[in-house]
């Protein structure tokens, strides 16, 4: 097992990481303003497997070879620019009426259908693993805290297990915060503004998952 020191050193070392904003928190913000926190909780599904696969990898030694031939990120990191870019232009486009709304009986006439649970999956997924910067961070922050002497599988566990509590916990801060400040908008009535702040959002992280 991981002596009290590493944990007691790793843990806040992983949360001021995981809580600082990136990729994976602007989009958690993001969904938690268009769609709720309970919604957005699907999106935060795929990306803890997408996290999990990467750390594991990095401890393995896959991302050092991924990150040598960066042309194994491209099809990820595209299509989720695209598909990100995509709901960003639907939010801009949309006039004073959210433009992702839960399905009901009396759903205004032309508002769109909420977001698949497996496209959230999905998106989550690869935001998380086409991220340059998360496998370079696992590469940097993982191995530190394995001691070779020790089985491998007991610490990877134990860690694993504490880097998706907190990946979680840090998501779901910031999904609570877009979810706060679309029901203040709300108040306001100004549906509007809250449309092109998520869309400029989705614009933004699409742009930098393309970018990075």
């Amino acid at each position: 097992m991981i002596d009290f020191s590493v944990l007691a050193l790793f843990v806040p070392t992983f949360f001021f990481v995981s809580i600082t904003p990136g990729m994976c928190m602007t989009l958690a913000l993001t969904m938690g303003m268009a769609f709720g926190v309970r919604r957005t909780l699907w999106m935060m599904l795929g990306e803890l497997c997408g996290v999990a696969l990467v750390a594991i990898a990095a401890v393995v030694g896959i991302a050092a070879f991924m990150l040598k031939h960066p042309t194994a990120f491209q099809v990820f990191k595209y299509c989720g620019a695209v598909y990100l870019a995509y709901l960003g232009v639907q939010m801009w486009r949309a006039r004073g009426r959210m433009v992702l709304v839960e399905p009901s009986a009396d759903k205004e006439p032309g508002a769109q259908p909420v977001m698949p649970a497996l496209t959230m999956i999905t998106q989550g997924f690869v935001t998380a693993v086409a991220n340059p910067k998360g496998w370079a961070f696992f590469i940097a922050l993982l191995p530190p805290f394995i001691n070779q002497d020790k089985p491998l599988l007991a610490q990877m566990v134990v860690l694993l297990c504490i880097i998706l509590s907190l990946e979680f916990i840090c998501m779901l801060i910031y999904a609570s915060g877009g979810r706060t400040l679309s029901r203040l908008l709300h108040k306001g009535e100004n549906v509007r503004l809250m449309n092109r702040i998520a869309g400029t959002l989705m614009l933004g992280v699409g742009g930098w998952l393309a970018l990075s």
